[in-house]
């Protein structure tokens, strides 16, 4: 792989791989994952990369602890867990002043929740200044439930976090509230913290009969982690907290329409569509 930093040094590049599945992943992802000398990743992400090649299969990994692609390439497959983010961070900066292009994979897109503020974060804090970071974008699940749910999006949205981890729910319900009278079309993330506390909010600021797409695993078909697969479910906001069993964790995103945001069906199914202003078929 030809890096993109100075000479003598090597490249670290944030990948988002959208779902994780190879076919979701953009082509420079690809790319990137499957030649560059080292890839930091979770089990499950090696897992998702392993299954077209993208990185070389368990049985092709030497003594050595290197896996081999079959044209005789090596690379170095590091496990990634969500404790040891600070250590690995620094790795990566080692690896890549001793030459080495390094892929940290995130899931999704690297700068929606993803890993990219951690390793500007963490270079500021090493002194990094002489590492070269390139993020490589991925599809976001608010895009890719969008795309089961039809078109949803098509007009202003934004997404929220409902994970306190590092700020407190005064905030996140003031975005909430801002964004709901705002009009935005609103995809929560991290939807296994307080989603019923969150629909409430914005209950008060739009009617009931508002549509709400509740989507799972966005991408990954019947490998999804939440709830065996990929689903998708179309509700209101007055009833989105009667759908407890459709919530499975930190796979579900809820998208919450506006007064726009329409329920169309045609021979096949239901879909959402939120119209782009007051366009109509004579604007085309």
């Amino acid at each position: 792989m030809t890096s993109e930093s100075t000479e003598g040094m090597g490249t670290l590049y944030v990948v988002g791989i959208g779902p994780g599945l190879p076919h979701a992943m953009t082509q420079r992802a690809k790319d990137i994952v499957s030649t560059a000398d080292c890839v930091i990743a979770s089990n499950l992400y090696q897992e998702f990369l392993r299954q077209d090649g993208t990185i070389p299969s368990e049985d092709a990994v030497t003594d050595g602890g290197m896996a081999v692609h079959p044209d005789g390439t090596e690379q170095e497959i590091v496990r990634s867990s969500m404790g040891q983010q600070v250590e690995l961070a620094r790795e990566a900066f080692e690896r890549v002043r001793n030459g080495e292009d390094v892929a940290h994979v995130s899931g999704g897109d690297p700068n929606v929740y993803g890993k990219s503020d951690l390793l500007f974060t963490m270079a500021e804090a090493e002194d990094a200044d002489d590492v070269h970071i390139k993020i490589v974008p991925g599809v976001t699940a608010a895009l890719g439930g969008a795309a089961n749910l039809g078109a949803p999006l098509s007009n202003d949205f934004c997404t929220i976090s409902l994970s306190d981890k590092w700020r407190g729910w005064d905030e996140i319900e003031e975005k909430l509230r801002a964004a709901a009278i705002s009009e935005f079309v609103i995809v929560l993330y991290n939807c296994w913290r307080d989603y019923e506390r969150a629909i409430d909010v914005l209950r008060e600021e739009r009617a009931d009969d508002v549509p709400v797409g509740i989507f799972n695993d966005a991408g990954r078909g019947d490998a999804g982690r939440n709830l065996d697969d990929e689903t998708h479910t179309i509700t209101t906001l007055g009833d989105a907290n009667d759908h407890d069993d459709e919530v499975g964790g930190m796979g579900t995103s809820i998208l919450v329409g506006t007064h726009e945001t329409n329920v169309w069906e045609n021979d096949h199914r239901q879909y959402l569509v939120t119209p782009r202003g007051g366009r109509d078929v004579e604007d085309f």
